[in-house]
């Protein structure tokens, strides 16, 4: 069949059902398209060992897993899901944005920032309980937050490397640079975006006799270790709740006893450089996608996270062994007990 013969069967093909393919075309288009929903409908474990890899680690007989939350893209089937199926839920879109101006990618940006600072700050816990080097080298100052008032050129994630003829700067000069202005002044703002430099001019605003540019930032360390340690996560995982089962793993890795004491255990929550865990959203669905994958022990924040999970749990019947820790050292020794037992 030549090529001319091809081109007329299609042309004839059209011609004959463009009706039905026009309507498929439009059936597939409104069912795509995004709503502003993101839709909960599970949750899984993803273990920690394959995201770490550190110099002459130790072995461990069980496993630490990070607890996650299956997470769709509303539209008009997964919404009208949602109102079907109990156990799926919808958030709009807006609660996770600062201000109405924000957009998807704004949104992903911070979650990446979040996965950044939570990863930085297991190390640190990690590596000061196991009594290893962590030594902060650097540091980066992305933007977390842009007023309304601001620039819109300012991009949340733009790192801030410099203001006017000021080519480094620290959050601390900055604002005492900002403070010498005068109000409804501008500042030419050095900024560095997918590694390109970019200046972006901005004004600066007054509020109860404090000056500010209406930028929010985030700091995120270059730092070394000995020994040395490489994470690797996909696009897709982002967020701040690993940060506590990962700060345990790497524990684990570094030192010679084994508080996994064989146990597949599954951990969420946030945790801040003084070990400090923080509650997380979506728990039901992470303690659900837990016992799916046949956990032992399930490690999660004091207060509402963990009385959440201990009344699904009586409600569900589950055999999972629920802990809930406040703190870093907290958890520590609630295992090493368990493995004493």
């Amino acid at each position: 069949m030549n090529m001319n013969k091809i081109l007329n069967y299609f042309k004839k093909f059209f011609k004959e059902n463009y009706k039905q393919i026009i309507f498929l075309i439009c059936f597939y288009i409104v069912m795509t398209f995004p709503l502003p929903y993101y839709i909960y409908v599970g949750g899984g474990t993803i273990d920690v060992g394959d995201r770490i890899e550190i110099e002459k680690a130790y072995n461990e007989k069980g496993s630490f897993n990070l607890a996650y939350v299956t997470e769709l893209r509303g539209n008009i089937p997964t919404l009208l899901l949602s109102y079907i199926i109990p156990s799926w839920e919808r958030e709009k879109i807006a609660s996770y944005q600062i201000n109405e101006n924000e957009t998807m990618e704004d949104l992903n940006n911070r979650d990446r920032m979040y996965l950044s600072d939570a990863n930085q700050g297991a190390i640190f816990v990690a590596y000061t309980h196991a009594g290893k080097t962590f030594e902060i080298t650097g540091n980066h100052y992305l933007v977390y937050y842009v007023d309304e008032r601001a620039n819109d050129d300012i991009k949340v994630g733009d790192e801030l490397i410099g203001v006017d003829d000021l080519n480094e700067v620290d959050l601390e000069l900055f604002k005492n640079y900002i403070n010498e202005k005068e109000t409804g002044e501008s500042v030419i703002l050095h900024l560095k975006r997918n590694n390109k430099e970019i200046d972006v001019e901005t004004p600066i605003f007054e509020e109860d006799n404090i000056k500010y540019t209406g930028l929010a930032f985030f700091n995120i360390l270059d730092y070394t270790t000995d020994p040395q340690i490489k994470l690797s996560f996909k696009d897709t995982e982002t967020g701040p709740s690993g940060g506590f089962t990962l700060a345990l793993a790497i524990y684990n890795r570094l030192t010679e006893e084994d508080i996994t004491n064989g146990k597949k255990i599954v951990g969420t929550g946030t945790i801040d450089m003084n070990g400090n865990i923080g509650e997380i959203g979506g728990v039901k669905y992470k303690l659900m996608g837990a016992v799916d994958k046949k956990a032992d022990i399930f490690i999660v924040p004091n207060g509402s996270n963990y009385d959440e999970c201990i009344k699904l749990q009586k409600e569900k019947k589950y055999k999972i062994q629920i802990i809930g820790v406040d703190n870093f050292d907290e958890a520590l020794e609630k295992l090493k007990s368990l493995t004493k037992d």
